[in-house]
Order: C-alpha cells, then structure tokens, then sequence
C-alpha cells in the first residue's frame, strides 16, 4: 500500500501555535482531506475541553486515553490524545490493515505540534473515521446483558481475532473495549478500533496466539465483573466462566480454517467439500499444500494461506455493496431465489444487477428519511426478508414485497432506537443518549 502522505507544517490557524502539524492520508474528496477539515479544530484546546458545537455525542467505550468525536466537514472523526511516537505507530498499523480482510477502523491523520495557548504542550492527536452504525460493547445491550447478546458478542469478537491472526497480527490486548460491534444479519461484527499495543507479521507463531486468548479471557472476563458490579449483567452469567465462551469459539475456527485434512488418493471430492464449507464459514482457502501422507494411499492437504471476508468480496464483485459478512451471505441466497424465480437461465452477474435495481434500491427508498439513521441498509433488507417470510407463512402465501416493506416499516423499524444517530450534548453517558439496543 502506497503511503499517499500529505504533511501540513506552518498553517494559519486560530491556534496561536505555528507549529502544528496534520500528517494523513488524502480521501479522494476535498471536502474531508486532513489537510483542510481538520485545521478547523481546537487543537490549542486539551480534547477534554473541546467545546459542544464541535463535538458529536456518541456513545463512547472505556479507553486509556482522552476520546472524542468531532464533527468535520459533512462526517464525523474520532479523536484519541496519546503520545506522538504512539499515534504514528498505530496511525501507519492501521493503514496496513485498512482494505484487508479483518474490518478495522479508517485512520484518517496525525495531529503533532500542539500547543495550548500559555504555550504549553498538548498531546498527539490519532483522528480516525467513525465507523457508522457501530456501538461499543456496553451500548449493545439495555438495562442488563443477557446470556444470549453475550454469546453473540464472544463468537464476533472471536472471529475478529481469528481474522486478525490469519493476516499475522498479534493484537496484544484483546479485549470487548478495543471494538465496535455493527449489527450482522441477526448477530453481530466486531471492527479493531484500538491497535496501539499491535504488531504485524508475516505469521504468527501458536506462543503469540496464545498469549492473545490469555490477555483476552482476564480481560473479558474483568469487564464482565465490571458490569456485575454495576448491576448490567443477568444474574444467569457467569464472569468467571464466560471467557471460555470466547476461547472456544476461537479454538473451533482456527481449528477448522488451519487444521489439516487427511483423505485417500482415490476421493479428491473430500478435499471440494473441505473448501466449501470454509466459504459457508466466509474464508476462502487461497493456497493449500497437498503431498502423499506417511499411510499408504492417502494424502494430505494444508491450508496455507486463509482469507476472511468470502460471501462480503462476492457480493461487492456482483452489486458493488460493502456490507457485513453474514449479510453478505444473506443477500445472496436472496440473490440466487430471485434469479431462479425471474429465469434460472439468466446468468448469477446479471440477476444481481437486476436484484439492485428492482429489490434493494426500492426497498433502501421506501424508508423514510426520518428512519434511516435506525439501521444501516444491508440489516433493513435482511430484516425486511425475515419480516417478509414470517407474514407470507402467518398468510400462507408469498406476500408481495411492497406490503412486507410497508408493515416492516411500521411494526418493527418505526420502534427501534437510532444506530447511527449523533445526539447533541457531548459529555452524557452511552447508557442515558442511547435506548435500548438488544431488540432482536
């Protein structure tokens, strides 16, 4: 990845420091390159003085360091004070990982050479870009975290470091405060936010992973007391147990996305099968070994190089949609009904234009403005299908699309809370701005 670096030094700015400093990667739209947008910020101001009318009141995880959100130009950035040599450090880690199978945040710059207005230091600043529609762990849930959310986060943040060591990086602290989670087709996704204490690799060694699954079980397993000693665990949860849920999880996907297979020479289809049901899991196996085993007529295949993200790369190739990957995988198995039902002859490429066109689009346009910031479109349509099967097996037949569209609207996402909704004070908890989330 090329560095495309753009470096600002001596700017006019409000501040009276003419030191400042923006280092970043330029958008492609003038109206968010670094360079520009952010010069407007208050950086002569500590970040935990920025004033209301720059800041968006999201919900925010606990962190180790000052966290904002700022509004800039017509978005939204996320602003981290840390030490310059940090802020480099984990600005460059996420520009490596960023395009790459395991979802992360966008790091947009680095903001040195701040200075308050007595002239004194202020911190290095790490500007991301807010990831929408996503929530850290505390505003998933309502008044308390059930069983069943729980074992929904675990398997997501499970996946999210099987992804991350499969590209060979050694996270260091794993934990439910270094995510965000974006509803994915009735679970959820975890997204890396925080990769100060990472480190990329070619490969990681079975010693790395492990000291991540052990970091990550006293770490889940604190937040955990945590929320038990602020009355937001359901009493049926066990702190002391749950982090095995995770390293389970864990331990069953490395296993079958790595482990190798031993089949006899004379039933290759083991090896078809084998590849299969990785892609039904979302990884696709890119490089394998095959050699004859020690035991006389088998052979023996090892995966060697392992992606994540299949069903999210097909249906970006197909429609040109980003979404999450069990969304993805949604979607195209609606894809596929609606091409068998318009004309099984018509090839995969051109029912997925026509599926755009005639189904997503329409049902994208059909929610009003005032409800668009509730869930992001790839989890409407999926909801819309479940809302749409459920009324067609009450009915006893297929109910036409519009009608499942008008009374999803209506019955289900009229009530739901705002996933993307930016509130207007800043300093209020996640737990008083955001409504309940644990909805399903």
């Amino acid at each position: 990845m090329s560095e495309r670096i753009v470096t600002v030094d001596t700017v006019e700015t409000p501040s009276p420091d003419d030191r400042l400093t923006v280092t970043g990667a330029p958008s492609g739209d003038a109206s968010e390159d670094p360079a520009t947008a952010l010069l407007a910020l208050p950086w002569s101001t500590a970040l935990e003085d920025w004033p209301e009318d720059v800041l968006a009141a999201l919900p925010r995880g606990i962190s180790r360091h000052v966290v904002r959100f700022a509004r800039v130009g017509g978005g939204v950035v996320a602003v981290k004070e840390t030490t310059e040599d940090l802020a480099f450090r984990e600005y460059r880690l996420l520009r490596r990982l960023e395009g790459g199978p395991a979802p992360s945040v966008v790091p947009v710059a680095v903001v040195t050479g701040r200075t308050d207005g007595r002239g004194e230091p202020l911190p290095a600043a790490l500007v991301t870009r807010y990831l929408h529609f996503s929530l850290p762990y505390r505003a998933v849930f309502s008044e308390r975290l059930e069983r069943r959310t729980l074992v929904r986060l675990m398997d997501a943040l499970a996946t999210l470091l099987v992804e991350l060591h499969l590209e060979g990086f050694f996270w260091g602290d794993v934990s439910l405060s270094n995510v965000l989670f974006r509803r994915d087709a009735g679970g959820f996704a975890a997204h890396l936010v925080d990769a100060e204490t990472g480190e990329l690799r070619e490969r990681l060694s079975t010693g790395q992973r492990e000291h991540d699954l052990d970091v990550a079980a006293v770490n889940v397993g604190g937040e955990l007391l945590d929320l038990q000693a602020s009355g937001l665990l359901d009493p049926e949860v066990d702190p002391a147990a749950t982090p095995e849920l995770f390293v389970d999880a864990y331990r069953r996907l490395w296993d079958e996305l790595t482990g190798p297979l031993l089949f006899p020479r004379a039933e290759p289809w083991r090896l078809d099968r084998r590849v299969r049901r990785l892609q039904e899991l979302g990884f696709e196996l890119a490089e394998y070994s095959l050699r004859a085993a020690d035991a006389p007529g088998m052979m023996l295949a090892a995966p060697v190089e392992v992606h994540a993200g299949y069903h999210r790369r097909r249906l970006t190739r197909l429609t040109g949609l980003q979404v999450q990957e069990n969304q993805a995988r949604r979607l195209l198995v609606d894809i596929e009904a609606a091409r068998r039902a318009w004309d099984p002859f018509l090839d995969l490429e051109g029912a997925a234009h026509r599926w755009v066109v005639e189904v997503f689009d329409p049902v994208v346009r059909s929610v009003p403005l005032e409800l668009r910031a509730k869930l992001e479109p790839a989890e409407v349509m999926h909801q819309l299908l479940e809302h749409r099967w459920y009324l067609s097996e009450a009915r006893g037949q297929a109910v036409p699309l519009q009608e499942a569209v008008d009374s999803y609207v209506d019955t289900v996402l009229r009530v739901r809370r705002d996933e993307d909704a930016v509130a207007l004070h800043p300093t209020t908890t996640m737990l008083r701005t955001v409504p309940p989330a644990d909805e399903d």
